[in-house]
């Protein structure tokens, strides 16, 4: 059963992981728009989008954490 239980957090820490490096790209993205000149509105958005990518990646970090913690947990019990 343990087992079972360390391949689905397996399964879930690649998911958040690879979740995690797309939002990176999403965040170049913004980071690249922020980086030229002063266009109104888009720079504005591109500095929204970013803020809501970056919140997203650090909840991403935790979440990758918690499962960090969930795997060790689940071998620690086998």
């Amino acid at each position: 059963m343990a087992t079972r239980e360390a391949i689905r957090s397996d399964e879930h820490l690649d998911n958040l992981r690879q979740a995690r490096a797309q939002l990176i790209e999403q965040r170049r993205v913004f980071v690249r728009v922020l980086a030229g000149p002063y266009d109104r509105g888009k720079t504005e958005q591109a500095r929204e989008g970013f803020m809501e990518t970056q919140a997203a990646i650090e909840a991403m970090d935790r979440a990758i954490e918690d499962e960090e913690g969930t795997r060790r947990a689940v071998y620690d019990r086998s």
